[in-house]
C-alpha cells in the first residue's frame, strides 16, 4: 500500500511538471535576455507543493527546473548568448536550477487557510525573483539596456527593473489564481486532498 501511495505522488508530480512545462511555453510577454510572463506556468508546481508539502514540492520543483534548463538551452538558445564559462554556470544556477527549485517552498506555510497558501506562493515566487535579481546583478549587468530607449549604469536598478518587469505580474497572477482555486469549495477539495 505504501509503494502505491509513493507511486501515486510521483505520477502526480510528473503530471504537474508536464503541465507547468506546457504552460511555460505560452508566453504573453517575452524579454530579450530571458524572462517572460506566462499563462500561470508556476501554478501546477505551487499547487503540488501545497498539496504534498514543501519537501516533495522541492523535489518536484527541481525536476521542473531541469526541464526549464533544457528548454533554455534548446528553445531560448542559452548556449549561444556568448556567456563566459563562469557566467554560463552562474546563469544555469541562478536563472534555472535555484530559481525554479524554490517554487517548491510554496507549501511551507501549510494548507490550513487560503491566506497561508497564498503567502507561501508569494514567498516562493519572490524567492524566484531574488534568484533572477542576483543573476542580473552578477552576470547580466554588462548588457546594460533593458529595452529600447532606456539604459542605466546602476546594476542594481537594472536588475530590479528588468526582472521585476516580468516577475511582478507572474507573482500577482499566480497568487490570485491560487486564492481563487482555494476559495471555491470544489477546487479547494482538490487542492487540499479532501474527500
Amino acid at each position: 500500500m505504501e509503494n502505491s501511495k509513493k507511486l501515486h505522488i510521483m505520477v502526480e508530480g510528473a503530471i504537474m511538471v508536464a503541465l507547468a512545462t506546457g504552460l511555460s511555453m505560452i508566453k504573453l510577454i517575452t524579454l530579450p535576455w530571458g524572462g517572460s510572463v506566462t499563462l500561470l506556468s508556476m501554478l501546477p508546481i505551487v499547487i503540488f507543493s501545497i498539496r504534498r508539502g514543501f519537501v516533495k514540492g522541492l523535489m518536484t520543483a527541481f525536476v521542473y527546473s531541469v526541464m526549464q534548463l533544457l528548454l533554455g538551452i534548446t528553445v531560448d538558445g542559452l548556449l549561444g548568448w556568448g556567456l563566459t564559462p563562469l557566467a554560463l554556470f552562474g546563469c544555469i544556477m541562478f536563472d534555472y536550477l535555484l530559481a525554479f527549485t524554490v517554487l517548491g517552498l510554496a507549501g511551507v506555510f501549510g494548507k490550513n487557510s487560503t491566506l497561508r497558501m497564498v503567502g507561501g506562493v508569494i514567498l516562493a515566487l519572490s524567492l524566484r525573483f531574488v534568484m533572477h535579481y542576483i543573476s542580473g546583478v552578477l552576470i547580466f549587468h554588462s548588457f546594460g539596456e533593458l529595452w529600447e530607449g532606456f539604459s542605466t549604469d546602476n546594476t542594481f536598478l537594472y536588475s530590479l527593473l528588468y526582472n521585476g518587469f516580468y516577475m511582478l505580474p507572474e507573482i500577482i497572477f499566480t497568487a490570485a489564481a491560487t486564492a481563487v482555486l482555494c476559495s471555491i469549495s470544489q477546487t479547494r477539495k482538490l487542492v487540499l486532498l479532501k474527500k
